[in-house]
């Protein structure tokens, strides 16, 4: 096994370290770590949409890079949330004024309409594209949560969202966040260096045991059990394959180079008990120039599990974090603060005060772009072409469009699909 050595010092300018590490927290001078600090007083007002689990935990994460940064100083301002109490839960926390803790279906423009200059989403799936338009148009930098996007219309959506973001100077950074951890931002630079040479194929798993679900309460209504239900139905998360497998998808798209041509896949639904997705995935992802991927990915308890990535090369083989036999190639000192969770923030916050705005709307969806074509092919067991869901708009896929939509939320208009009943190959689209 050959190792991915790293770059001295004096190999790699101060200027290209920073382009190569994708706007890092840290460069290495002199042997030493420098902690990048922001001009004297600079201060960040942050925004937090979605207050769950993964929406207080990615709060968190930004507080902590602040921490990281001289000079900066981070404050929650606002909190919004469908539940107007967790809101006020996570407001009261961080000192929030309960006047800019916002509740109900247009919470997030409240918040978009307080003086925050950093807006967090980490809403359900299905909202991120309305929500991060609304951010991007109200002139705010923003972290989003993966994926983003259950449906062809608004993965593209956030396609046209993030090149607006360009155009306005505004910083993007995903939820994706292997991209910012150092093993594989090393593993992934040798092997865009030639360390396995031409990727030729390999396989990406995610298998785990079943995630939470809730029952709806009598008298509850529609909206708000699949708010509370929300990685149950395929209408909220995109299904598991969406939702969570989006992040080894992501790693075979960027070591690749780019998304697949073709998906054609199956599935299954065994033991879940709410909602209409299925337990398990199998798919056949198509690259182009003879380069296939295997995704798989189940939620069943008692299986056999695994979260990883593997690449065979025409001159060595790796896997997504490292492992890596093939080609000596030395890389940068990566650094990663507090763990990657925080490392995405960092490099976040770094890119705002350099006035260098990552952007990271078009990696994410395209990975969750590929995540839906899989998805698609395994409820209609027919290929399903990158094409028909980017261009050609006589697919009958183009304008696929899961309800209820953020749009019927908002009008109040929002009718749960029959629980326990998934899609059928060969009969649902």
């Amino acid at each position: 096994m050959q190792k991915i050595s790293k770059l001295s010092t004096s190999s790699i300018s101060r200027r290209g370290f920073i382009k190569t590490s994708a706007a890092g927290a840290a460069t290495v001078l002199a042997g030493k770590s420098v902690i990048f600090a922001a001009p004297a007083g600079r201060k960040m007002r942050v925004g937090l949409i979605g207050c769950g689990g993964r929406g207080n935990g990615a709060l968190q994460n930004c507080l902590d890079a602040g921490e990281h940064i001289e000079n900066l100083d981070l404050e929650v301002v606002a909190t919004a949330d469908w539940f107007k109490s967790k809101a006020e839960a996570t407001g009261e926390k961080y000192n929030v004024p309960a006047s800019r803790c916002f509740g109900g279906a247009d919470a997030y423009k409240k918040l978009l309409d307080t003086n925050v200059d950093v807006v967090l989403i980490a809403t359900s799936p299905n909202f991120r594209p309305v929500h991060f338009e609304a951010a991007i148009k109200a002139g705010k930098n923003v972290f989003m949560e993966k994926p983003v996007a259950v449906d062809p219309p608004g993965g593209r959506r956030i396609i046209e969202a993030g090149e607006l973001a360009k155009r306005k100077g505004l910083a993007v950074v995903a939820g994706t966040q292997r991209r910012h951890q150092a093993n594989y931002r090393r593993t992934q630079y040798a092997v865009e260096r030639g360390a396995i040479g031409k990727i030729v194929g390999g396989c990406v798993w995610w298998c785990g045991g079943a995630l939470w679900y809730r029952t709806q309460n009598s008298n509850e209504s529609d909206a708000d059990y699949m708010v509370r239900n929300w990685v149950s139905f395929t209408e909220m998360s995109g299904d598991h394959i969406v939702e969570q497998h989006v992040h080894n998808l992501d790693v075979a798209n960027w070591y690749i180079g780019h998304p697949p041509d073709n998906a054609l896949g199956f599935g299954g639904r065994a033991r879940r008990k709410t909602g209409d997705q299925f337990d398990f995935f199998s798919i056949d992802l198509d690259y182009g120039d003879g380069v296939r991927i295997h995704s798989m990915c189940r939620q069943i308890n008692g299986c056999d599990g695994g979260v990883r990535e593997f690449f065979r090369g025409t001159e060595g083989q790796t896997m997504g974090g490292g492992g890596l036999r093939g080609k000596d190639i030395s890389t940068p000192d990566f650094p990663e603060h507090k763990g990657t969770y925080c490392q995405e923030h960092v490099d976040l916050l770094n890119s705002i005060l350099k006035e260098e705005p990552l952007n990271e709307a078009r990696n994410v969806a395209e990975s969750t772009l590929t995540a839906i074509m899989g998805r698609i092919s395994a409820y209609t067991g027919k290929l399903v072409r990158w094409k028909d869901i980017t261009e050609n708009k006589s697919s009958p896929w183009y304008n696929l469009t899961l309800k209820p939509t953020a749009e019927d939320f908002e009008k109040g208009e929002v009718e749960a699909p029959l629980d326990d009943i998934p899609a059928v190959p060969g009969r649902d689209r």
